[in-house]
């Protein structure tokens, strides 16, 4: 009796230390909120669209609109900050050099990798979030986050050609909602191929819990094209096929789906 008292208090002390265990390591892991941990400026599309269908756009001497083709860079960027980075208010906000030198530090980041624990993430004093500071310090955050074009030549593009069977399709899903149970981020890979009507990279971050129809399953989405609020992606299991919500830069329906920055070379 004595011997099994001692066992269970035991498992009770072993159960105790795994809990505060887990709590320390979830700290700091808080929801991905849109209105905080998105950019608040807008990826710029290389073609100007009308109902979805591009056209050659009109040049352009507004400086801002030069932003193209970083809708991947955004999509990484953000959920390297909110894996690595932390915000501090009640600091006084960096000179550039200083901004410059810590976004490089968090950007230079495996993005797949584990969070940071709230007191080894890099601290970027003078503003609330990132939607303040890229609000803020627009230009500059722009210039430190790295180029868009090198995500034309990433080789997990290919899959596009070789993997666009339903059973894939079914798999990233089912990838999709493995991630977000464990309160992760998913950045993905929208395509039509072989038609070029969207070609594009977003970051799914919830699952949102109305449909009025219930064949499907919602997503909200962070599209770096609309930095003015969420985006849906939905999945269909009758049919294995993903959907992206109709606006002015797609004509809405069916994409393909594939998962980037969640191992390396993908």
């Amino acid at each position: 009796m004595f011997w099994s008292r001692r066992k269970s208090a035991g498992v009770y002390w072993l159960a105790a230390v795994t809990i505060i265990t887990l709590a320390h390591a979830n700290a700091g892991a808080t929801e991905f909120r849109f209105d905080r941990d998105t950019f608040a400026f807008a990826n710029q599309t290389v073609f100007e669209y009308h109902e979805g269908h591009p056209s050659l756009r009109k040049p352009s001497t507004v400086r801002r609109d030069a932003y193209k083709r970083h809708c991947f860079v955004l999509c990484r960027t953000a959920m390297q900050f909110k894996k690595f980075a932390r915000f501090d208010a009640r600091g006084a906000p960096l000179d550039d050099a200083s901004l410059a030198e810590r976004v490089r530090l968090v950007t230079h980041r495996d993005p797949w990798a584990d969070p940071l624990p709230e007191d080894q993430r890099i601290v970027f004093p003078g503003y609330n979030d990132l939607r303040e500071m890229s609000k803020t310090r627009r230009e500059l955050v722009q210039k430190s986050i790295g180029h868009g074009w090198p995500s034309y030549f990433r080789i997990s593009n290919m899959r596009m050609v070789f993997q666009q069977s339903g059973t894939y399709q079914k798999e990233t899903h089912d990838r999709l909602n493995a991630a977000l149970a464990r309160g992760k981020v998913f950045v993905v890979f929208l395509t039509t191929y072989p038609r070029l009507s969207i070609n594009h990279s977003v970051l799914i971050y919830k699952q949102n819990g109305f449909s009025p129809n219930p064949g499907l399953e919602r997503y909200l989405v962070y599209d770096p094209n609309h930095p003015e609020s969420p985006r849906e992606l939905s999945w269909s299991p009758h049919t294995r096929t993903f959907s992206y919500q109709k606006d002015w830069d797609f004509v809405g329906g069916f994409v393909r789906v594939y998962q980037v920055y969640g191992q390396p070379m993908q």
